[in-house]
Parts: structure tokens; C-alpha cells; sequence
């Protein structure tokens, strides 16, 4: 990729310096972090006059010594740095990485703090050819008792306590009355005075566990960290997880000269900041794939959400050979460049014993012969070979039972390169890898070996179970992450009251600030039926979503996923083919993203381009209300353009008594103009204007 790197302040080599007091402004002047190395090493930030958080300790435990107690400082380097990266895969085409740093040396390892225009972050580095972190301690002290958006853990897989999917709606509360001792993930947002947000997070992460959160004294957060596993067994949801049945009395095994991940706090003014925040990109790895020309981004044909119903064919749909040609030549006939084939194509036990009701090498001839990759799911103890004997011939699933094909080795057991060779041999495009459900480092560890190896056999990746914490930068073929309460989760809604126990249209507004802070998100959007909030149900066979049909029209332009799925069934795509020609037009990976009005948990309003054309997007939550998009907001991309057609889908008169009511038009529009829009309860509204 390319890199254009302006060093503005370079100090040549390291200096001594005893001070034990440091200051680090961002390259605006309006960021400042306080460094003080006195017992305990603390940093604290101010951000345009705002206390983010007060002085707080962060030291490393180790079998070498303790990281940060009683730091002497033997020199300092400070650095100010401009530079850019390309990001193909991305909301935008590339991304600004300006900062100033200051390097703390000590003794066996570095402290690096990072002070940027909309955030600080800091890491450890180590300078020893080997060891053992027990513990790392990490505090966020806030002054106030502010309110926090908290996404807490809960479905423990297997009642084991760092065993999780990283779906977590949030609960919206003060510091003070957080649960105590439970783990809530990260990224989590607190509310400062004045509007402004601090975003708790880490990134960078790799051969180390991710972060969890926990209350501390007073207004504060605590760092945790998943103890290293040393025996586990399968289990969890369905058998499909590694559970952990024995940890160790440390958290990560360090190679030599380790760089630890980054712990971030993103800070802004304005909540609609957060939707085009690129903290997360900048401290991740650079990119390891040298030719990256080979990763394909688009849109798939998903059979699992809609339980593979079709209607009006002559054929009786569900996992089979005939069921996937009609999903292939849906996807051809809208554009579409890829299908999954779900659970149930091979056994929970091998990906080398196939289902008798697929021909899956007719499937790959059938959709190469159309342009069509085939992407596969897949659980990740199966992917890495972790198998059990006495399960390996058949499964039951969706009140079905699949047998198997078994080859004379069906005993085997494949290992990883194995498998990913053998299907890219065949002419697979990907794996949906599924069911990681830990960050401890094992886990951590496996996805960058997973990520590598795929990339080997030019194979893209969905990794589900896991949240995006920087791995997507060094290896893009990982082109979307889970760890959301998407759309699945109407599957099995159930009813309180007079609606649906969850808020899921709120949750749709707060997810975007959020969650995709670090990365992509597989929400698996499209449903076609829609509901008001009092007819909404859930129903796993026949499912549908909260919220308008233009809502969910609209998440193909708001939701960042470079592989996006279409969750319902093609005929249901096609009994509405006037909402599918629109989503089939949206690209999932952009060159420039523009905020117009955002609030979180309220509404979002923002624009992505794409070449010259401009895609536009709004959603509330289940409060209706009125917008305006200024189109003078988004910048020009050449030519003198006096007007310019725009295809509009916005919800209907009736969306608050009909969620499935819409409206759409084709307009002229001028790059001055100001477009009222009014979006029904748990709305939406959606463009795409052609400069």
C-alpha cells in the first residue's frame, strides 16, 4: 500500500530527561495528556477544557518485574507525525494518522503515549526475549458520575465466565450504578459535560487477550482480562465451542520484544464524530497481504435467517443441491456477488464429510459458470481440527436430520492448512468461521493464524463470535466480524407488554457510535417483513424485524460491513423487487463518509461516497421525527453539476400503523438544496443521488 509519511518533529535518538512529570499535547492544542512516573505510573486527559479522566494508574504485572511501579526513566523520545494509508476495504479510501508521542524507556521495557486531535491511547512494549504477564492494570477515572452507555456480558457459553459472543445490547445508566463485578466489552461511551463522549476501547490487539471492563471506586472503569486457558472441552451452544474448563494464574505468555496492545479513550465534541472516528484503523497492524487484489467485497444471498424459504418453486426447499442453485441464480440475477451455504452442509464434526443432500462441487461449477463465489460456514474448534468421534455422522438441524457422505478416512483429523487448501482447490471464496465466542490470547493467537492461512489460499473470512479489535487491517481478507445483536436476534424476540422485550430500533441508532467503532459489523440486514413496535413478534421459521422497511433499507449505507449479507429469502427479495434493485446498487465499501446529524441512541443521519455517486442514509429509534439533509455538506468530487438525479425510498403515510409501507421517487436535485425528510417510528430514509 501506499504511504505518504510527513515527519513534522523528529528529536534525533533518545534524550535523558529526569523529569517525573510529562505533558503530551494533541497536534490541535485542544488534547492534553498528563504523565506523571512517580510509585504508580498515571496518565490523565483534558480535552478543550473538559476533564476526561482524572490521574490513573496503568501497570504490567509480570514474572520480570512490574511494568509502571516505580518507574526510573532512563530517556525520553517525542515525536510529532503526519501521515496517510490507503484503506480499500474501508468507509473511506484512506485514512490521516496524525499524533504527538512521547517514549518513556525504562529498564527492560517502553511506555508509548499517543496524543491525538480526537483521542489519546498508550502501550507497553517490551525489550525481554520472553515473559509472563500475571496481570495488567488499567483505570479510566472519570469525575463525575456521568452516564455510560454499558454493554454488559450475559449467555455465558457453558457458565464459563470469559466465554461470550460479544452481542450485548446497552444498558444506559450512571457509573455509580453499574453491576458490580460484571464484564461489560468494549468500545463503552460515557457522557461528559457540555455533549461531549469518551469512548473507552482497546485496539492492536494481537498475541494477548482483548479487554473487558469492570467497576471501579467511585465513577471508575477497571481493565480485566481473560486468564490464559490451559484445558478445555467442547460444549457451549449446541456443542459448537471450546469452553475453557481450567485457567491459568496469568493472562498472556509474551514472545520476545512484545508490542501490547494500545488502550484508547476517543473523545469528541459531537456524537456524530464517533460514525467517522478512524482510531481503531490507526492502531492497528499494517497490512501483511502484499497483493491484496485477489479480496472481493460485496453482497451475499443468506440462507439461515430466512430457514431457506422459498415459495412458488417445484422443489421442496431447505439444505440442498436445489435450494442453492436458485439462491445462486438470485444473486446473479441482482448482482449479488457471493451466496453462504449455513450450518448443515457438512458435519459438526469434519468440513471433509459433506451432507448427502449437496452436491457441493455441481454448486461451485454451477455459480463460477455465473460469476457467483460460494462462501462456507463453519465453527471455529472445527476449522482448527477440534473434534469429537462420537458426533462426527450425523446432526439434526431445523427439525431435519442430515446424514453425511463418509470417505474411507473420515477419522481423520484435518489440520487447518489442510482444509483451507482442499476448499480452494475446489473453488470456495471464503469461510464464515463461527462460534470463537473468547479473547483470550488462545483465541487471539488462532484468528491471526486462521486470517494467515486463509489469506494463503486467497480465502476471504466472516469471523462470528469475536469483535473486530485491529487484525482486519493486517489481513483484510477478513471482510466483516459478528459480536452484534443483529437481525438474528428477532428470531427469538420475545414479547413483554405491549411490544418486544428489547429495543431493537434504539439499539440500531446506538450499535453505529459503538460497536463499529472498531470495525465491520455483520448485522445481516434486508428483512422484508416489518413490524410496529405492538404487532412485532418473534418467530423463528417466518421471521421479521422492528421497525419500517426503509429502516432496513437503510443500514446497507449506515452499517459498515465490506461483505454484506440479505437476509431474507429470495423470494421474498423478489416478491419486492423494487426495494432489491435499490439495495443491489449499494456499494459496502466506500471512499469518503460525511456525517450530517447524529445523536446516539436517537437518529443517524450521514452520506458515503462512491466514485461520483453519493449514498445517503437515516434511521430513528421508535421516536418518529423530522430531519433536514443539507446537501450543500457534502463536498464535490469535480465537474459543474447544477443538478442531479436523486432515487429516494422514505417511509410511507401509513409506516406507523403498516412498518411495510414506503414511498419511493425519483427527484431532481441541486448540490445547494436542503431536503426535508420525516421518519416514522423506527424509520428510515434512503438515497442515492448521482453527481
Amino acid at each position: 500500500m501506499r504511504r505518504i509519511v510527513f515527519v513534522l518533529l523528529l528529536m534525533a535518538g533518545f534524550v535523558n530527561m529526569s523529569a517525573e512529570e510529562y505533558t503530551l499535547t494533541s497536534p490541535d492544542g485542544k488534547l492534553k495528556i498528563g504523565i506523571q512516573t512517580d510509585e504508580v505510573l498515571t496518565w490523565e486527559i483534558e480535552y478543550d477544557g473538559t476533564t476526561v479522566i482524572l490521574p490513573s494508574g496503568i501497570w504490567m504485572e509480570t514474572d520480570k518485574g512490574d511494568f509502571g511501579l516505580n518507574m526510573e526513566v532512563e530517556k525520553t523520545k517525542e515525536a510529532q507525525v503526519s501521515e496517510s494509508f490507503d484503506t480499500p476495504f474501508y468507509k473511506k479510501a484512506s485514512v490521516k494518522d496524525e499524533y504527538k508521542e512521547l517514549i518513556l524507556k525504562c529498564d527492560g521495557y517502553r511506555v508509548v503515549f499517543r496524543a491525538y486531535n480526537d483521542g489519546a491511547a498508550y502501550r507497553f512494549e517490551s525489550d525481554m526475549k520472553e515473559l509472563t504477564v500475571t496481570n495488567e492494570n488499567a483505570f479510566f477515572n472519570f469525575e463525575g458520575d456521568y452516564k455510560a452507555f454499558i454493554p454488559y456480558i450475559n449467555d455465558n457459553r457453558g457458565g464459563e465466565r470469559w466465554c461470550y459472543s460479544f452481542e450485548s445490547y446497552y444498558d444506559e445508566q450512571p457509573l455509580s450504578k453499574m453491576y458490580k463485578d460484571s464484564l461489560a466489552i468494549t468500545p463503552l461511551a460515557v457522557c461528559l459535560p457540555n455533549g461531549k463522549k469518551a469512548v473507552v476501547m482497546d485496539a492492536g490487539v494481537e498475541n494477548y487477550p482483548g479487554m473487558f471492563l469492570l467497576k471501579g471506586e467511585d465513577y471508575a472503569l477497571k481493565a480485566a482480562f481473560a486468564p490464559y486457558p490451559l484445558e478445555t472441552a467442547i460444549g457451549g451452544h449446541a456443542r459448537l465451542n471450546l469452553v475453557p474448563t481450567l485457567r491459568a494464574d496469568y493472562i498472556a505468555k509474551a514472545e520476545k520484544d512484545q508490542v501490547f496492545p494500545w488502550r484508547a479513550v476517543v473523545v469528541t465534541n459531537n456524537d456524530g464524530d464517533l460514525l467517522n472516528c478512524d482510531m481503531a484503523q490507526r492502531l492497528a497492524p499494517k497490512c501483511r497481504i502484499k497483493d491484496t487484489s485477489w479480496i472481493k467485497p460485496g453482497k451475499v444471498a443468506w440462507d439461515w435467517w430466512n430457514n431457506t424459504n422459498l415459495t412458488g418453486v417445484d422443489f421442496e426447499a431447505g439444505i440442498n443441491t436445489e435450494t442453492y442453485k436458485y439462491f445462486i441464480d438470485f444473486a446473479k440475477r441482482n448482482g449479488l456477488e457471493y451466496i453462504i451455504i449455513d450450518e448443515g452442509w457438512s458435519s459438526p464434526e469434519s468440513l471433509m464429510i459433506l451432507s448427502k443432500k449437496i452436491d457441493l462441487l455441481a454448486l461451485v461449477q454451477y455459480a463460477k459458470e455465473r460469476g457467483i463465489g460460494i462462501i462456507l460456514w463453519s465453527s471455529w474448534r472445527n476449522m482448527i481440527g477440534k473434534t469429537a468421534q462420537d458426533n462426527i455422522n450425523n446432526v439434526s438441524l431445523n427439525n431435519a436430520k442430515l446424514e453425511f457422505e463418509q470417505p474411507a478416512d473420515s477419522g481423520k483429523v484435518y489440520t487447518l492448512d489442510e482444509v483451507m487448501a482442499h476448499y480452494q482447490q475446489m473453488g470456495i471464496k471464503g469461510f464464515k468461521v463461527d462460534f470463537f465466542d473468547r479473547d483470550d490470547q488462545e483465541v487471539i493467537r488462532s484468528a491471526y493464524e486462521v486470517a494467515e492461512c486463509a489469506a494463503k489460499h486467497h480465502l476471504l473470512l466472516d469471523l462470528h463470535g469475536l469483535k473486530p479489535f485491529g487484525i482486519q487491517r493486517a489481513y483484510p481478507n477478513i471482510v466483516n466480524f459478528e459480536g452484534v445483536k443483529g437481525l438474528e436476534n428477532s428470531k427469538w424476540e420475545p414479547r413483554k407488554g405491549d411490544g418486544p422485550l428489547h429495543d431493537q430500533p434504539r439499539y440500531d441508532v446506538t450499535a453505529p457510535f459503538l460497536r463499529m467503532l472498531p470495525g465491520p459489523m455483520d448485522y445481516t440486514p434486508g428483512a422484508m417483513s416489518n413490524a410496529t413496535r405492538d404487532q412485532f413478534f418473534g418467530n423463528n421459521n417466518h421471521p421479521m424485524s422492528q421497525g419500517t422497511r426503509v429502516h432496513q433499507m437503510a443500514m446497507y449505507t449506515i452499517f459498515e460491513a465490506p461483505l454484506q449479507m440479505l437476509a431474507d429469502s429470495p423470494t421474498r427479495y423478489e416478491k419486492e423487487q423494487e426495494c432489491t434493485d435499490f439495495i443491489s446498487k449499494i456499494p459496502t465499501t466506500f471512499d469518503e463518509t460525511v456525517v450530517l446529524d447524529a445523536k446516539i441512541g436517537e437518529y443517524i443521519l450521514l452520506a458515503r461516497r462512491k466514485g461520483a455517486t453519493w449514498y445517503l442514509a437515516a434511521m430513528t429509534n421508535w421516536v418518529p421525527r423530522d430531519l433536514t439533509v443539507d446537501l450543500s455538506l457534502l463536498p464535490s468530487v469535480g465537474g459543474d453539476h447544477k443538478s442531479s438525479s436523486a432515487v429516494i425510498f422514505a417511509d410511507g403515510i401509513n409506516a406507523h400503523r403498516d412498518a411495510t409501507d414506503y414511498k419511493k421517487s425519483v427527484v431532481t436535485v441541486t448540490p445547494g438544496q436542503k431536503l426535508d425528510i420525516h421518519l416514522a417510528p423506527g424509520g428510515g430514509w434512503t438515497a442515492i443521488v448521482d453527481f
